[in-house]
């Protein structure tokens, strides 16, 4: 068997507090794909013995693509993208596939006050809640990724690069921390936080999410 034609299976961690699981599964559901799920669900006493039986880094998500095993969300997606190029998880431009692969980059590195103070919690609704330090100069940032971005490749469509991409999987999480902490945006980051919300990808994954226990260590 062609290893692109080889099962797919994404294995990803509770989905109401997993932002790093989100990132590839809408990349790979945007491939069209037919793929499995394991969701492992977080924050229990083998939750961590469960992953490492599938992901040798013990953190998810992961790929396994027939035999072969893909860990990091950014290496997934990279992946993907190799594998599927009909997908086009990267912008064609030359020069908007760079910025993309940019702020994508920036995002799997970056904004560590953010992610320490908005943890990600699909089901909560915290306003006014999370403005630790460094946190405000992380949300401007990203308001500037998100305005620079639309206005400069977004004219074929309602996402960062026109098509939806892998940057877009990747800003997907912060999205939902915007809506749990009732971020104010401004009409471009409103109208994208929007076009997100939409994706049929991630509304599937929002109903999983709302159906899930909650763990406490994360509430």
């Amino acid at each position: 068997m062609p290893q692109s034609h080889a099962p797919l299976t994404l294995v990803v961690g509770t989905k109401n507090y997993s932002s790093w699981s989100l990132r590839p599964y809408l990349a790979l559901a945007h491939t069209g794909q037919p793929f499995q799920e394991v969701v492992i669900h977080l924050g229990e006493p083998d939750s961590t013995q469960k992953i490492l039986q599938y992901s040798p880094s013990g953190r998810v998500p992961l790929l396994k693509h027939g035999e072969l095993s893909i860990w990091d969300s950014l290496a997934i997606c990279e992946y993907l993208a190799e594998t599927f190029p009909e997908a086009r998880l990267w912008p064609e431009d030359k020069a908007a596939r760079a910025v993309a692969r940019s702020v994508t980059a920036e995002m799997h590195s970056g904004f560590a006050a953010l992610r320490q103070h908005m943890n990600m919690n699909i089901r909560a609704r915290k306003p006014g809640q999370g403005r630790g330090p460094g946190v405000a100069e992380d949300i401007a940032r990203i308001q500037a990724i998100w305005n620079e971005c639309r206005a400069r490749f977004g004219k074929g469509g309602p996402f960062l690069f026109g098509a939806f991409s892998i940057a877009d999987a990747f800003y997907a999480p912060v999205v939902t921390r915007f809506v749990t902490y009732d971020v104010t945006l401004d009409a471009v980051g409103g109208a994208y936080r929007d076009a997100v919300l939409a994706l049929p990808s991630f509304q599937k994954w929002l109903e999983a999410a709302q159906h899930e226990k909650p763990v406490a260590k994360y509430d």
